[in-house]
């Protein structure tokens, strides 16, 4: 019983860890908000974290994996690393908490429901995550990654980058 407590506590240790890795493209959310860590469990002795990229492209995916690794690493696990393609990545598993923290740094969250072909498509009616109005235009298909639109809200007059629906 005592081991088992033991290797719960490490479990959630080592979840904690990975959870507080911050995401190299947008810094204000970690991997845990975004949804792409999916799992830590310890499996002989070997913290094993397993994470799904966002989209097979993402220039941030060999980042992300490695800054899992070394903070497990720094932490005195002994890490693997697993990409997980399958079931594939959706904005949908970005958290409540994830949405705010890309809404306070200045980025638009994806609207809810990205099985949509609306959202699929871009025509979703995205709020400026400044001033909330929803009087906004697309500018650009890309923004600072290609995994966010860039926009302009009417009502305040400042850009923004949207988190494209996936």
């Amino acid at each position: 019983m005592v081991a088992q407590a033991v290797v719960d506590f490490e479990q959630q240790r080592a979840w904690a860890v990975a959870a507080g890795v911050l995401d190299p493209e947008v810094p204000c959310v970690t991997v845990a908000d975004l949804g792409i860590l999916r799992s830590v469990h310890m499996e002989d002795n070997i913290a094993v974290a397993k994470l799904t990229p966002t989209y097979s492209g993402c220039p941030a995916v060999l980042a992300i994996e490695l800054a899992v690794e070394t903070a497990l690493l720094e932490a005195g696990f002994e890490p693997r690393i697993e990409r997980v393609l399958s079931p594939a990545w959706t904005t949908d598993w970005i958290t409540e908490d994830g949405r705010k923290k890309l809404r306070e740094y200045g980025i638009a969250p994806p609207v809810d429901g990205s099985a949509s072909k609306l959202s699929l498509f871009g025509n979703v009616e995205v709020a400026c995550p400044r001033c909330a109005s929803a009087n906004t235009e697309k500018l650009s298909e890309f923004g600072s990654t290609a995994c966010k639109a860039h926009y302009r809200c009417k009502s305040c007059s400042e850009p923004f980058d949207y988190f494209k629906c996936i």
